[in-house]
């Protein structure tokens, strides 16, 4: 039997981020932490800068913000709150007309009397509407023009406080409106009940079951119809709050004429009262300023004040500054309602790039609770700068040859015969071809391999080298623009050792006032600080402590320094600053470069910077240390500093 065909059915997609969208590109975005803590900022400051700017492809949380308060500005921008009130003065003076030209027809003195009760009225529509609520109208289209004000106001401040009640509405009977009295009742009484906490689930079903179509929610339990009636009723409040106290007065007085029972109106009063108590967290208190064109009535203005609303909380949200802020507390549904798919879409993506960071183990939490770059995360930044240092040399080879075979390193190409002793990789394909041809000579009862047939593959041997990379961490670099470069320096250099030269030991050392060595992460993370000195003398010292550590090892020192020496360590451990430099800090530094010449080290000097004094003096140390001297722009120190360094491993 055949299977029927299958169909298929192809429609836009609505689930957020795109399946077929290719993953976020987490290595731009730690290049873009990276430069930011190598610039000063801590990891966690860094992520948090990279999710407020964004990448190429994704907005910001700063742009997704900036995208909410222009939706705030032109809502307020377009609106104004007197819609309610115009209206009713509207039709207040179509009444009052309608009422006027019936009296005009009659001659009795009651008409008379009628007519000055208009002119007598109250200038203010409220003072007006109470005035007429018991006036005995004699003219028909009078009375229902009257009473479509009570209408009007009975569902404005029904529909401030439950939402699609003036649809609802629309055709307003005696009966509709005594069963909305009776909702009121209810449920005032099962929040009373609540308050007091002896309200029950079936207090509550049988309220759902006899009023649930009021409420479109559908809330499942009390607290969920607490929640949303709490939420519209402190909108509703916030609307009053930005209305003039010339207009509250008015709205007050009038409610009390909503569907002519005034019970309606303390019903609610009642309502906003326990809603209060029982949610004081609400924003109650708040206010906003409209001054557009277009009115808005009660209900749509209160709508209008609770879309204000949400938008503060997703501002909120997208601003990350509270504690325990995370992107998961996006709403992304209001956003959704607010910004479009699209902003969802940037918000997953924002979302899904801090939680690869952590899941792809680049960041993670240090003892004291702080976010860290992992060994990983720095060896990511190492290749970057790395790979933007070799860019900028002439050449990419950083091999060096010898006239010896050694037993490490990369292949030259060529074999030999294998002699005992030998520890190099045998050639399999010469070794087969060898066993292949001695066979074929000998004849098949020969041994199918025979020690004479290996050959092993030559390699170059690599000599290896101790580096001390002593950086300049005084004020002047931080100032001048050096900090960043020297950084990145560091990083190119520690990347390439580590992957291309692994049996050479570099060593980092930092020098302000005092000197210290450190590891990759720690110079990454260095934050400037004000310090005056330039302690050379101790960076040196620091520096031979390493090439002796390693006396089998050729010693490479390279200095990156914008400034002359300016401090010096006593025998009792403690820097002695002055500037300018004294002779005994010179002579302390100097020192230091002949205890390096001694052990046939390589020092090289990268001048940043053109001042005369530092210029003196490096090329005094060039000729004490018979070292060399480079004055690279801040841009190109790392490939002065690694094209150095290769420079020596050719050499030796």
């Amino acid at each position: 039997m055949s299977r029927p065909p299958r169909r298929y059915s192809y429609r836009a997609w609505h689930g957020g981020a795109d399946p077929l969208e290719p993953p976020v590109d987490l290595r731009s975005a730690l290049d873009a932490i990276g430069r930011e803590v190598m610039e000063g900022a801590s990891p966690r400051s860094a992520l948090e800068e990279l999710l407020r700017t964004g990448t190429r492809e994704t907005s910001g949380l700063d742009e997704l913000t900036r995208c909410l308060w222009q939706r705030r500005s032109e809502l307020q921008r377009r609106h104004n709150l007197d819609g309610t009130l115009n209206e009713v003065r509207r039709l207040l003076d179509r009444a009052v007309s309608q009422e006027r030209q019936a009296l005009s027809t009659e001659r009795s003195e009651d008409a008379r009397f009628r007519e000055m009760q208009m002119d007598a009225l109250p200038p203010d529509t409220a003072g007006a509407v109470s005035e007429l609520s018991q006036y005995d109208w004699r003219s028909q289209d009078a009375r229902e023009t009257f009473e479509e004000i009570r209408n009007l106001l009975g569902s404005e401040i029904l529909e401030q406080r439950l939402q699609g009640m003036k649809q609802a509405l629309e055709q307003t009977t005696p009966e509709y409106v005594e069963r909305v009295r009776r909702m009121l009742d209810d449920l005032n009484d099962l929040l009373a009940a609540h308050a007091r906490g002896d309200d029950t689930r079936e207090q509550f079903e049988r309220f759902m079951a006899e009023h649930g179509d009021f409420f479109p929610e559908q809330p499942r339990n009390v607290d969920e119809l607490i929640d949303a009636l709490a939420a519209r009723s402190a909108a509703a409040q916030r609307m009053l709050n930005s209305m003039s106290e010339q207009q509250r007065a008015e709205l007050a007085q009038l409610s009390q004429q909503a569907f002519g029972d005034p019970r309606i109106g303390q019903a609610l009063q009642r309502m906003d009262a326990q809603l209060r108590g029982l949610r004081p967290g609400e924003n109650w208190s708040g206010r906003a300023r409209f001054r557009g064109d277009e009115p808005l009535g009660l209900g749509e203005a209160t709508a209008a004040m609770a879309e204000l609303g949400e938008l503060d909380r997703l501002a909120e949200q997208l601003g990350q500054s509270y504690p325990g802020a995370r992107l998961e507390d996006i709403d992304l549904e209001a956003l959704e309602r607010q910004l479009g798919p699209q902003a969802v879409v940037d918000a997953q993506r924002l979302s899904e790039i801090e939680r690869q960071l952590r899941q792809h183990g680049m960041l993670e939490r240090a003892s004291d609770g702080s976010l860290r770059l992992t060994p990983r995360a720095m060896r990511r930044l190492g290749e970057t700068a790395l790979r933007s240092v070799i860019s900028s040399l002439r050449s990419r080879r950083g091999e060096r040859d010898t006239d010896r075979a050694g037993a490490a390193g990369e292949p030259t190409g060529t074999t030999r015969p294998w002699e005992f002793g030998d520890s190099e990789p045998w050639d399999s394909g010469r070794t087969v071809r060898n066993a292949v041809l001695r066979r074929a000579a000998e004849g098949p009862s020969s041994p199918m391999l025979d020690i004479a047939d290996l050959e092993v593959a030559e390699t170059e041997q690599r000599s290896r080298a101790a580096v001390a990379l002593c950086v300049d961490t005084s004020w002047s670099m931080v100032q001048d623009g050096r900090w960043v470069p020297m950084k990145r320096t560091a990083l190119a250099l520690h990347h390439l050792v580590a992957t291309r030269y692994r049996s050479d030991a570099l060593r980092l050392v930092t020098f302000g006032r005092y000197a210290s060595t450190v590891d990759v992460g720690e110079l990454a993370a260095l934050e400037g600080t004000w310090e005056q000195g330039t302690n050379l003398h101790h960076a040196l010292l620091l520096a031979g402590r390493h090439l002796r550590r390693n006396p089998d090892a050729q010693p490479v020192v390279l200095v990156v320094t914008d400034g002359e020496p300016t401090a010096h360590l006593e025998p009792d451990g403690e820097a002695v600053f002055q500037y300018p430099p004294t002779p005994r800090t010179l002579s302390a530094t100097l020192s230091e470069v002949d205890s390096l010449s001694r052990l046939g080290a390589s020092l090289s000097v990268f001048m940043l910077g053109d001042d005369p004094r530092l210029e003196a003096f490096v090329d005094i140390v060039a000729r004490r240390g018979g070292g060399r001297v480079v004055a690279p722009t801040p841009d190109g120190l790392g490939a002065a500093v690694v094209g150095d360094y290769l420079r020596s491993k050719r050499r030796r």
